[in-house]
């Protein structure tokens, strides 16, 4: 099956499995469920591979718990996995009897926290407390009765287990992306939410990600302080064979649903918990990684123009992220604050993408003195202007602001990569082609026509420190050019024409008259 075939499989499941739960979950909750699902399914899967070590003659899901008990493989298991499921806990097992178990939702609850709590006294405590917080099985938003409950659940269970592609982690898709990818597109709108907050289109984080790491054959850790959902971080690990990647992938999140997918995120594209630190907190007045950094790569699609504490809080301008610029970003608008986050925990080497918001790019006040301090120390390397609509939940032509500090020249390149999309149902796209455009004009630094242009500092300190891509790429011009003198020409010989027509035409009616 290819991968788009099974894109569409998975979909045509998804919408399946939503009928036969509707006028009772929520769109917006119901993609907890599924999401859920996805993952207990993953990890029951990764984990009984892990046992059987590739031996056909061993089926974990066969064997008792007894037995499990008694080969004494507990303790070493959660030391390399993290966690542990005994056979009977495993997703297949509880698939099989779903329709007649009487207690599925109180069985499944009991499960997640046994694995939950497997981790307790070890390193992957952290990682994995908490995981299935937001799949709460006895919830009533399934059902007022146990049988309600019960009979929505063996749905979705059954729904997962229908999806045909092997084994998980040999799908020739990003399953949980592309699952949480298609819900967000059909409930974000109708739930009054925005998508853009917890997801990063998966072009758009492919674009990101190989604009952090451009130029690096190795990095040591990868950071995205606004983390999401971990796609970001995700298509970092794209870019390279894992053991490049020296000490792993961190981010911090706010939003406890979010932080919970991020690290489900993580383990269902294989970063075992020792590969990964996602933090739950406040970026912006409580970061977690001041004693990891700095960080050669860093992905970042903050929340665009949330309030923050700002300038209430009197010690934040001590803060030695916000300190070099002597100004705070507006309480209205805190983009600037994580830009200059992210600014503080970037190495000497290293880069750093973040989506932004185009309008503090022109705005005058605080914003503007922050835009001076980015420019005067040379730390802006590339702005890009994206085409309209890429997103989930806002149509706003977003910005790639990239930031390094091993620049080697005083020009900041302007990229307009407006006109680089594919139409398609719900946003727009960037398709494969269009990145390695973007990228090519990124990597080249050369002056293109319409599209890249290279503009000293000091140009842009006369420009009040604009850096909206618009004030410095020319517009194309696609009107129809037209010469005064051809027209005047074409025009003169018509009329000549028609004083001819009218004379013929005017002898014919004599003619006739006559």
């Amino acid at each position: 099956m290819t991968s788009s075939q099974q894109r569409a499989e998975l979909q045509r499941r998804i919408w399946q499995i939503a009928n036969d739960v509707r006028g009772s979950v929520d769109g917006w909750d119901f993609k907890q469920y599924v999401l859920g699902t996805l993952f207990y399914r993953f990890i029951s899967e990764n984990f009984s591979q892990y046992i059987e070590a590739g031996d056909d003659s061993v089926n974990y899901a066969s064997m008792t718990d007894e037995q499990i008990d008694a080969a004494g493989i507990k303790d070493d298991a959660i030391k390399t996995k993290g966690y542990f499921i005994y056979p009977s806990q495993l997703f297949e097992n509880m698939v099989a009897t779903a329709n007649t178990n009487d207690a599925l939702n109180t069985d499944l609850k009991a499960i997640f926290n046994d694995i939950e709590s497997s981790a307790n006294g070890y390193p992957s405590e952290d990682d994995i407390k908490g995981l299935f917080a937001d799949f709460d099985t006895t919830s009533n938003r399934l059902g007022n009765t146990v049988a309600d409950k019960n009979k929505r659940l063996a749905a979705v269970l059954k729904g997962v287990a229908d999806l045909d592609f092997g084994h998980f982690g040999d799908s020739q898709i990003d399953l949980f992306g592309d699952a949480y990818e298609f819900l967000i597109s059909n409930y974000a709108a109708n739930a009054g939410k925005s998508g853009g907050e917890f997801f990063t289109p998966q072009s758009v984080s492919r674009l990101i990600a190989k604009l952090a790491l451009h130029g690096q054959s190795n990095v040591n850790k990868i950071y995205d302080p606004a983390s999401g959902s971990g796609s970001l971080l995700l298509q970092a690990k794209k870019q390279f064979d894992e053991h490049i990647i020296e000490d792993g992938f961190f981010g911090q999140e706010i939003n406890h649903t979010t932080y919970n997918l991020s690290r489900m995120n993580m383990f269902l594209h294989n970063v075992n918990y020792d590969k990964f630190n996602i933090a739950l907190g406040d970026t912006l007045i409580n970061p977690k990684f001041g004693d990891d950094k700095p960080f050669d790569a860093i992905v970042s699609n903050p929340p665009y123009s949330v309030k923050w504490i700002g300038s209430d809080d009197p010690t934040l301008i001590n803060d030695d992220r916000y300190a070099p610029a002597g100004v705070l970003a507006p309480k209205s608008k805190a983009d600037f604050a994580f830009v200059l986050h992210a600014l503080s925990y970037l190495s000497s080497k290293g880069r750093a993408a973040i989506v932004c918001f185009p309008g503090i790019f022109y705005r005058g006040g605080a914003e503007k003195k922050i835009r001076q301090y980015l420019v005067d120390n040379n730390y802006v390397e590339t702005v890009i202007s994206l085409a309209p609509n890429l997103f989930f939940g806002t149509s706003i032509a977003v910005n790639i602001l990239v930031l390094s500090k091993h620049k080697t020249d005083t020009t900041t390149q302007f990229i307009d990569a407006s006109k680089f999309f594919k139409k398609a149902t719900n946003n727009n796209e960037l398709t494969d082609a269009h990145i390695e455009q973007i990228m090519t004009l990124f990597a080249d630094k050369k002056a293109v026509d319409y599209q890249a242009i290279n503009v000293e500092n000091s140009e842009i300190a006369d420009n009040d420190y604009n850096l909206s891509v618009s004030a410095y790429v020319e517009a194309e011009d696609t009107r129809e050019v037209i010469d005064i003198d051809e027209l005047n020409a074409e025009i003169k010989k018509t009329v000549a024409n028609i004083d001819r027509l009218r004379h013929e035409i005017d002898a014919i009616v004599a003619e006739i008259e006559a």
